[in-house]
């Protein structure tokens, strides 16, 4: 049995769970999300729990039992607590800004960037230098935080680029000056 899956998720206070067939709603104080899942899953609510089984021991039964379980749980955390990822800009003169519906982006290029910021995503820029991702859908900030980390990824010599706050960038010695030759 999966070590993930055949754990319940606990719901904490002020999170409604609704479970109707295939679906389930979770509503709490940040939001409300919803999740169709497999009908290969039982998904079940007692108490302040929710339970997932399967009713099989095949391979894509085992797949989706702890897969479910960490979305349900991903989705319980998000509408109570919510999720966040810090980005840095480093570099000279790399910079942002927040302008209404949009964050005007300074990273090293000609032009500056316009980065519309998707609905359900809430962002804080706190320094010039520092963007805050929230949200309660873990799978979209992390994919915002993605885009904008594309736009100028952290490069090995000097460490220019934007990147996020816990991510350590390994650096490279760069060319020696002089040596063996004619």
């Amino acid at each position: 049995m999966s070590n993930i899956g055949k754990q319940p998720v606990e719901i904490p206070e002020g999170v409604d769970v609704i479970i109707s067939g295939n679906n389930i709603h979770i509503k709490g104080g940040l939001g409300e999300l919803n999740l169709k899942f497999d009908t290969l899953i039982k998904i079940s609510k007692k108490d302040t729990k929710i339970i997932v089984e399967r009713s099989s021991d095949e391979k894509k039964y085992r797949e989706f039992h702890g897969l479910y379980r960490a979305l349900i749980q991903n989705m319980v955390y998000g509408v109570s607590t919510g999720f966040s990822r810090e980005l840095i800009l480093v570099g000279v003169g790399y910079t942002v800004e927040k302008k209404g519906n949009f964050l005007l982006i300074n990273a090293g290029y000609s032009h500056p960037i316009y980065f519309e910021i998707p609905k359900g995503i809430n962002i804080e820029v706190p320094s010039a230098t520092i963007i805050d991702i929230k949200g309660i859908n873990k799978q979209n900030v992390g994919d915002v935080a993605a885009k904008i980390r594309q736009i100028r990824k952290p490069e090995p010599y000097k460490g220019k680029g934007i990147k996020y706050s816990d991510e350590y960038i390994r650096r490279k010695a760069g060319k020696t000056v002089g040596g063996v030759g004619a």
